[in-house]
């Protein structure tokens, strides 16, 4: 499993106006907080910072935070981008401890898209209704993804939350709080064609039926 560590600096000033001049020197204000400890407040290389964005596992690792000589496990808690610039505004981390249970979101990775016979022999097409799961589980557990094998996947088949084969330790947020585990995650849908077709069909069924007369039964007799 990849290794994530960022190099932080503790930060003084703090407000609007100070996290401006920090970006125009390159720099992103950040804040860790979490595990009763008092929060900090943090700056780091923005270039440094995007070469670790640009790889998915970062966002759903235990990243090692280094402030000084001091290290400590987070995890990314929130990323604020500028709203068209590629620049990276403000960032969040949350300490962990290894044994409580912490929330993240994990990407779905799919498996044998490709050569399942619904998308290879039957033409379909895959319906990733999901694309990223919330789990439960210690620090040790945390997966980089979860798997969704659609090997013999045909179409009009599904898979749905409580269907999912987890790793070891590993619980749905969703299906922890009581919500409903039988949503779609992915489907196989009929190739776009026959969609097409299908969709023609009723229009032009529809239209026949508008341009047909209607008999008036009140109307007498010529």
């Amino acid at each position: 499993m990849e290794q994530f560590e960022l190099n932080a600096e503790p930060r003084d000033n703090v407000g609007k106006g100070a996290s401006r001049r920090l970006r125009r020197t390159g720099k992103v204000p950040g804040i860790v907080y979490g595990t009763e400890k008092d929060p900090v407040m943090i700056q780091l290389e923005h270039d440094y910072l995007m070469h670790h964005l640009e790889k998915e596992a970062f966002y759903s690792h235990i990243l090692t935070l280094k402030i000084g000589k001091e290290a400590e496990e987070v995890v990314l808690r929130d990323l604020q981008r500028h709203p068209y610039k590629p620049k990276i505004m403000h960032i969040d981390l949350q300490r962990i401890k290894a044994t409580e249970k912490i929330s993240m979101r994990v990407p779905i990775h799919v498996l044998n898209e490709e050569n399942c016979p619904g998308v290879k022999d039957e033409k379909g097409i895959v319906n990733s209704l999901m694309t990223q799961l919330e789990v439960l589980c210690l620090p040790k557990d945390l997966p980089e993804y979860i798997e969704v094998d659609i090997a013999e996947f045909h179409v009009g088949d599904a898979i749905h939350l409580n269907e999912l084969k987890l790793p070891k330790g590993i619980e749905l947020e969703i299906i922890v709080s009581g919500g409903d585990a039988t949503q779609a995650v992915l489907s196989i849908q009929p190739p776009q064609v026959e969609q097409e077709e299908s969709e023609e069909t009723g229009e032009v069924a529809a239209g026949e039926a508008a341009a047909e007369p209607v008999e008036d039964k009140d109307k007498p007799d010529s």
